[in-house]
């Protein structure tokens, strides 16, 4: 039986789902190494993994892949099917996938480093790179959900909880700007909805891969924001132009990703509401 990383187990008392799939994950690497006939390594672990199990293994003909097996995650429900869509291009290839277990055999990336190694100016043409090649409309019928779905979840979840609010009118502006902002246009595309630096991986079939997708479709300048947001320190120190420069890699309105900005740092769900994205939203005001 393989390892539950600490990382995972610490989940166990979160939600009811969540400890279901936790306690079923045994049986389910079980059974996919028997019907895949899989070699299993050790799970990854770390912050990185921490929605899903994920493991190098090795196939029966000695190729060498990585198993997944993501946890109930609402924004991550599609991913199996999103990564069918883009198909490897740029993301790692789906080789086998089970719906029902949200289990995937995975292209493994070698040497599988992350971008977040590289200088942020880097990383932002690179990203820029795989978010134009990413942003394809799908056809119907199609399973993706508009991003508003996304939207009005992190919504609910904010207005829940209202009583920890440290400025309620940036909060309340955010949640004004998240339903103004995520109304469907002919211009919607499929998004990656997560894609940052610690999301992309050195390859060899390609420079760089996309990992982890959460798809769904809809503005394509929400996906300037989460690389934006994982570049925090940029993002106080100069917010205007560090958007202004991004935007423009990607051909975007600059006014239109900073409202975004604004409205994810001031009305997304989170645990502690203070820090750095009050003090960010503040300065997007």
């Amino acid at each position: 039986m393989a390892l539950v990383p600490e990382r995972l187990a610490a989940i166990r008392g979160e939600t009811p789902e969540r400890r279901a799939w936790l306690e079923q994950l045994p049986d389910a690497l079980r059974e996919l190494q028997g019907r895949w006939s899989l070699s299993l390594g050790a799970p990854f672990d770390g912050d990185d993994v921490s929605c899903s199990w994920v493991a190098p293994v090795v196939c029966a003909d000695g190729a060498h892949a990585v198993l997944k097996l993501g946890m109930p995650h609402m924004e991550a429900a599609h991913e199996i099917e999103g990564l069918g869509f883009w198909d490897g291009v740029p993301t790692v290839r789906l080789i086998e996938a089970d719906l029902g277990l949200n289990a995937m055999l995975l292209e493994q990336c070698l040497p599988g480093t992350t971008l977040r190694e590289r200088p942020e100016p880097e990383q932002d043409v690179i990203v820029a790179g795989l978010l134009g090649r990413l942003w394809r409309k799908p056809t119907a019928p199609h399973p993706f959900r508009p991003l508003s779905a996304m939207i009005a979840h992190w919504a609910g979840e904010t207005i829940a909880s209202e009583h920890l609010w440290p400025d309620a009118g940036l909060v309340r502006e955010g949640l004004r700007l998240f339903e103004e902002l995520s109304r469907p246009s002919p211009d919607d595309v499929l998004l990656a909805t997560d894609l940052h630096a610690g999301n992309v991986l050195r390859a060899q079939r390609e420079p760089w891969l996309v990992i982890d997708p959460k798809p769904f479709v809809g503005d394509p300048a929400y996906d300037a924001t989460q690389h934006l947001l994982n570049g925090m320190d940029r993002m106080l120190a100069a917010p205007l132009a560090t958007i202004q420069r991004f935007a423009d890699r990607l051909g975007l309105d600059d006014e239109r990703v900073r409202l975004w900005m604004f409205a994810r740092s001031a009305a997304e769900p989170r645990d502690i509401w203070s820090g750095d994205s009050v003090t960010l939203a503040s300065l997007l005001a």
